[in-house]
């Protein structure tokens, strides 16, 4: 299929644009600026992007609302997960606490990519900071689930080189997984707690004999349970069928830097698209930077899922 559009949004061109979140009742994109740890509103009625800093906060790998708490995200920043007020309109947004820290046992690790899965539980993985001295750490990374009700995280996966896309299945309760530098989707069952078992690569984007690196980064799904994966570096989205567990299509972005997805817009039939402009020059930072929204693809997301706090 080739009969998809692509489009250009209007907002800011962006360093490192991320994590972008559809909130249905508010018909609008929120996504970060990982570098600037900004945050922005995409309102699709207005057409127009909001957007805020949080003083004293430097770097935001995520936002996402909570749930029956109008105007309250769930933020990653560096070790923290914090808790962000924001009205989506002003220029200042207003962090309200630290919900968990990874402190000192972070060994120079930081928040990347998080998300609620259906039952409005928060999944967050880690990375190596882009501070850290030693590149050797790159491995030590973990993936984990915030228990709302202790208030502490749990880890489920460790060795971890770069925690990233995060998507679950409508109807089987299988959990994907994208750690960037294993070059692959992992599949995983989870039970009613939300902790995983049963790892098995779905699909690798790498052969061991191949120099190409699809570098997998931010994914999602639609309702018939296809995931659409961002490939960072590769001007694309993969669309891959976790049944055949086999690429369906590519779908081309007029940028190199493709970071991350999420259905939205009124019937959730646009796909957003963030893209970075990280260590880019000339004719390639041309839009990079932007979001950018797909149509007549033909398909449609589910609504995405809140943080539910206590």
């Amino acid at each position: 299929m080739t009969g998809y559009r692509v489009e250009v949004l209007s907002g800011p061109l962006l360093q490192l644009g991320e994590a972008p979140h559809w909130d249905v009742a508010r018909q609008s994109l929120y996504y970060v600026c990982i570098l600037s740890g900004s945050l922005h509103r995409y309102d699709i009625q207005e057409n127009r992007t909001y957007s805020a800093s949080i003083p004293g906060i430097t770097h935001s790998s995520f936002i996402i609302p909570v749930k029956e708490r109008p105007e309250e995200f769930v933020v990653g920043s560096r070790t923290r997960i914090i808790l962000v007020k924001w009205d989506g309109v002003s220029a200042s947004a207003a962090e309200l606490e630290t919900l968990e820290d990874l402190g000192d046992t972070g060994e120079e690790q930081q928040f990347n990519d998080g998300k609620a899965d259906p039952q409005g539980r928060l999944y967050a993985g880690t990375m190596l900071s882009e501070t850290a001295p030693n590149p050797s750490g790159m491995g030590n990374s973990k993936l984990y689930r915030f228990d709302a009700d202790t208030g502490k995280l749990v880890e489920l996966k460790s060795g971890v080189h770069v925690s990233n896309g995060l998507a679950w299945h409508g109807t089987t309760n299988k959990f994907y997984y994208i750690d960037s530098f294993a070059f692959d989707i992992k599949e995983y069952d989870t039970d009613g707690q939300g902790n995983i078992s049963n790892e098995r690569v779905l699909i690798k984007l790498k052969s061991d004999e191949s120099a190409t690196e699809f570098i997998a980064d931010g994914m999602t799904s639609d309702t018939d349970g296809n995931l659409y994966v961002a490939v960072f570096a590769a001007s694309m989205v993969l669309k891959v069928n976790p049944i055949t567990a086999i690429v369906d299509q590519e779908i081309i972005l007029p940028v190199a830097q493709v970071t991350s997805v999420a259905f939205g817009g009124p019937d959730l039939d646009i796909l957003f698209v963030t893209t970075a402009a990280n260590e880019l020059a000339g004719p390639q930072l041309e839009n990079a930077g932007a979001v950018f929204k797909i149509t007549g693809l033909g398909v449609k997301g589910r609504p995405m899922n809140e943080v539910q706090l206590k």
